[in-house]
């Protein structure tokens, strides 16, 4: 079973978020799970940041172990870090910039 089964239940909203503005706008299509102390969650943060500017588009991060219920440490906790595009898993333990890069630009909203 991959981490990100749909079957697993709902994931809360992600709580810290890369943008300032995010209360106001629209949520994050990029978000990066992962933990305190974790050196694989830093280089991911490296790409899915790079990634994220140049494509224009907004990303958050939560730390899985801030979730008070457990769920997203139970969920993501074995394989951080976890990156989704708009709920779907792109990828864990290494980020893919070129494959984060391709799901970015195949769901591109218009309007």
């Amino acid at each position: 079973m991959s981490p990100a089964d749909p079957s697993a239940g709902q994931v809360p909203e992600p709580a810290v978020g890369r943008d300032a503005d995010q209360a106001t706008s629209a949520p994050a299509r990029v978000v990066l799970y992962g933990r305190v102390g974790c050196h694989l969650c830093e280089a991911a943060r490296e790409v899915v940041g790079a990634v994220c500017a140049d494509q224009g588009v907004r990303w958050t991060e939560v730390d899985v172990d801030s979730d008070p219920s457990g769920a997203l440490a139970a969920q993501y906790g074995d394989y951080v870090p976890v990156v989704t595009v708009d709920g779907v898993q792109q990828g864990f333990w290494q980020v893919d910039g070129a494959r984060l890069a391709r799901a970015l630009s195949r769901g591109r909203a218009t309007g």
